[in-house]
């Protein structure tokens, strides 16, 4: 692999230099990733990912400081073998069960889990692999949420942004916007767009169900039911 990039091989040994050249590539690696999950609002954002990046690097980094620089006879990935089954458990905090049986957090899990490995790879002096892992997962979360989001209008689901004027009634709210020709299958609130008092904004995924409804509920008409509910400033669709 010293021939990927022809990289002096004092960059693969263990010293003060390389030490901080790997954390610094784990906090830039596992940034881009935590970057986005931080702009969807997720549980595990870009601290989070951070950390689990530049602790894996650093549990791999121990592992090769015991055998290089103190002699010890071990396996040197034996300690950074337990951040793989270690991470399941922070992981597995980002998953929720939603109404209707709907699991959320896989994604985030996913990520925290790979992330990990980047910082394993980085640990070890893999630059080269924690580099393409890297952008192959940013590939695999951005790009290929666009184009899961395609799949999803097609099978008529509608993605709505709704603020509400007062977070008192968001029960009440919710309660209303039950629906034969549709449900709620996600929700996540955020921060109100308009910057308004007492505002919650909320994003919501949308399950229609044609079949109920003679003639069949369009977007529009479903847009425009729960503008009817009290307390719902306004309501846009996310495309």
């Amino acid at each position: 692999m010293d021939k990927l990039l022809d990289l002096p091989y004092s960059l693969r040994q263990l010293s003060v230099e390389t030490v901080i050249l790997r954390l610094v590539l784990a906090f830039i690696l596992s940034g881009l990733i935590g970057i986005e999950r931080e702009r969807r609002g997720r549980a595990a954002g870009l601290r989070t990912h951070i950390l689990v990046c530049l602790g894996s690097a650093m549990t791999t980094m121990i592992g090769l400081y015991v055998t290089d620089a103190l002699g010890y006879s071990s396996d040197p990935l034996r300690v950074g073998a337990q951040v793989i089954s270690g991470i399941g458990f922070l992981g597995a905090g980002t998953i929720l069960v939603r109404g209707n049986s709907y699991i959320t957090g896989l994604t985030t899990a996913a990520g925290l889990w790979t992330t990990a490995t980047i910082g394993l790879a980085t640990g070890v002096g893999f630059y080269e692999g924690a580099v393409i892992c890297a952008i192959i997962a940013m590939i695999a979360i951005v790009i290929l949420n666009r184009f899961e989001n395609i799949l999803l209008i097609k099978r008529n689901v509608c993605r709505l942004y709704i603020e509400i004027s007062d977070i008192s009634r968001v029960n009440k709210i919710m309660g209303d916007m039950k629906s034969d020709c549709y449900f709620i299958r996600d929700m996540n609130v955020k921060p109100a767009r308009s910057s308004l008092p007492n505002n919650i904004g909320m994003e919501l995924t949308l399950i229609i169900n044609h079949g109920k409804q003679k003639p069949p509920h369009s977007k529009d008409n479903i847009i425009e039911d729960i503008l009817k509910i009290e307390g719902v400033s306004f309501v846009l669709e996310i495309l």
